[in-house]
């Protein structure tokens, strides 16, 4: 057997007794059957439960979380930005959607997990003073495990559609980041420019017609067709033969597309920021989920703030953007798909903020 997926699970199924193991799972915990049910347990355990100090026995003593605002390392970090978070949200609940994984025992699990979150502003934090609003917001949270440790993450989170629910602005609060002072922003220049020099490097696609292959049978192959074609080679036409017409499109700040006009509209207007922007895949994901094949795609940018577009005039500052994006497709095509990446982040870069 294999890992269940979560298509058409409820959560108390999830978090109920599951059986036998259903999948080699060498130097986890007992508790868990599957890498799925790994990711949906511990995280349920350490969120919901509030059990913070199982993340030492569930994170590597020095694993890097990689957010484009930053990076932290270590037990030390995980648990202290978990406990900022709750102080804020302390009634935040968790709803696993997708885990969308691949690999194996040996080489370690890679789990594309998505969540929708609910919660209460009722602390202070990043975002202010608590305001007793109500917040509903969708994070990734891309995660390499092994022996029932995670050892590297890589964490997106619509902080957009965080502050539009406190009744705040995204732009806003990312140009009040960069005017944080240089000790509070130490090294994260230096950290972005590293990523974004490796993104520019690489040679850009040679212009040609390839044909898409079904992403069921090749979901690797498919995803790097997708970015080299429409997206480093600009070909926004070719977003008619990978999209359903009707497809459905969810991203930052809970903006909702449909249909090949606005999908294709909506990658040329972020292109459209940066003449020489380069966009690089760095992981993919697949599983089927009943009649579906979902597929996760960590994805990078890297440019300058060049043109003016979807974020505003140009400023020419450097631009980096980390996402992850999750499609679900059927019959060849995405049906539907969420990218999220921070915007607040984005923001505090096109500010000026290192």
């Amino acid at each position: 057997m294999t890992a269940l997926g979560l298509y058409g699970r409820d959560i108390s199924d999830l978090l109920g007794p599951q059986g036998p193991r259903r999948q080699p799972l060498q130097g986890f915990d007992d508790l868990y059957v599957d890498i799925v049910d790994y990711i949906i347990r511990c995280t349920h355990r350490i969120w919901e439960e509030k059990d913070i100090g199982l993340i030492t026995t569930h994170y590597g003593a020095d694993c890097p979380i990689h957010l484009m605002s930053g990076e932290v390392a270590g037990v030390d970090g995980v648990i202290a930005g978990t406990l900022k978070t709750l102080n804020s949200f302390p009634d935040r609940t968790l709803v696993g959607e997708a885990v969308i994984w691949s690999g194996n025992e040996t080489a370690g699990y890679h789990s594309s997990h998505r969540i929708t979150s609910h919660a209460t502003h009722l602390g202070d934090g990043e975002f202010g003073p608590p305001t007793g609003r109500q917040v509903c917001f969708t994070t990734i949270a891309d995660c390499l495990c092994r022996e029932n440790r995670i050892i590297e993450e890589w964490l997106v989170r619509d902080n957009a559609k965080i502050a539009r629910d406190l009744g705040l602005c995204a732009k806003t609060l990312g140009q009040a980041q960069a005017t944080l002072s240089p000790a509070a922003r130490l090294g994260i220049a230096d950290w972005r420019q590293r990523h974004m020099d490796d993104i520019l490097s690489q040679n850009m696609p040679a212009f040609s017609t390839p044909t898409f292959p079904n992403p069921a049978d090749k979901p690797e192959e498919f995803a790097h067709l997708v970015f080299a074609q429409i997206w480093n080679l600009r070909r926004l036409a070719r977003v008619r033969e990978v999209y359903a017409p009707h497809a459905h499109w969810a991203g930052p700040d809970a903006r909702y597309l449909f249909g090949h006009g606005e999908i294709s509209g909506w990658i040329g207007a972020l292109l459209s920021m940066s003449q020489g922007a380069r966009i690089r895949v760095d992981h993919v994901g697949a599983v089927q989920e009943g009649p579906y094949t979902d597929i996760a795609v960590r994805w990078s940018l890297a440019g300058r703030h060049d043109s003016t577009g979807l974020y505003g005039s140009a400023t020419g500052v450097p631009l980096y953007i980390l996402a992850v994006s999750h499609w679900r497709t059927l019959d060849g095509v995405i049906v539907d798909e969420t990218t999220i990446f921070d915007e607040i982040a984005l923001w505090h870069q096109l500010s000026g903020g290192s």
